[in-house]
């Protein structure tokens, strides 16, 4: 695990200044980074790591989910569903600010506005969107669900515990297989693989043998060795590792019995 930085405050890559600085680069400077909403878990270093790889100055704000800040208010007004995630852009479209939450929505604003890891060709772009909700909707939840029964749950389930873990097992093999013909979800590097990776290289945790999935383990080699990459998953937050949600109950309960809120 990467250690706490002392700063909250990330930085991209710096580019040389242009000999002279348009109207509409000099309006972003004004305007500011984009601030990210961001707790280091695989979907908050979903977003870290495209920031990093496109080149966008951001500035972390850690919301502590351990303590309950997901449920302040001033976040629920740009993530009502109370989870990290989630952004704003003060150079957003029209020049006006944009909140945007969801990290699939994210990944998706942020390749439209950079024109980067998003391709504009219709076909290539439905083949990223499919593998982007496979994540969203497959190995996340799933991978979610594996993490809580093995390590969170206050009583082990054998079912739930073999359910989820053998559902990882499989969705694996599905990107086993996809990754055999090809060095990347689709083809060229996209927001589908930063969207998967923060899961997959957390294998240990679903129960996972990375070894029986060797065309997997190298798309993970590869992804992690990028420098960009690597800044985006290294940024963490300093509270980080501090509460332990299998034995803090205060936190246990803030994370999984939230009800509706009327």
């Amino acid at each position: 695990m990467p250690r706490a930085k002392k700063t909250n405050k990330r930085k991209s890559k710096a580019r040389k200044p242009a000999t002279k600085k348009s109207g509409a680069r000099a309006s972003r400077e004004r305007q500011g980074p984009i601030v990210v909403y961001f707790w280091p878990t695989p979907n908050g270093l979903k977003i870290t790591v495209m920031l990093e790889e496109c080149g966008l100055p951001y500035i972390v704000k850690p919301v502590n989910i351990g303590k309950g800040a997901q449920f302040e208010s001033q976040f629920l007004e740009i993530s009502p569903n109370n989870r990290i995630p989630a952004i704003v852009d003060p150079n957003g479209p029209g020049g006006s600010a944009i909140s945007v939450f969801e990290s699939g929505a994210i990944l998706q604003y942020l390749g439209r506005k950079t024109g980067k890891f998003y391709p504009a060709d219709e076909r290539k772009r439905v083949r990223v969107d499919e593998w982007l909700h496979w994540q969203m909707g497959g190995l996340g939840p799933m991978a979610g669900q594996a993490h809580h029964f093995r390590l969170y749950a206050p009583e082990k389930i054998p079912y739930a515990i073999n359910r989820y873990t053998i559902e990882c097992r499989r969705l694996y093999g599905i990107m086993n297989q996809r990754l055999a013909k090809r060095e990347f979800l689709c083809d060229a590097l996209s927001i589908a693989d930063f969207a998967c990776l923060g899961w997959a290289r957390r294998w240990e945790r679903q129960g996972q043998d990375i070894s029986e999935f060797p065309h997997l383990k190298r798309w993970l080699d590869t992804l992690q060795a990028r420098p960009a990459t690597a800044r985006g998953l290294a940024v963490t937050a300093e509270e980080y590792g501090k509460v332990d949600i299998s034995t803090d109950k205060d936190a246990w309960k803030l994370l999984f019995t939230q009800g509706a809120r009327t």
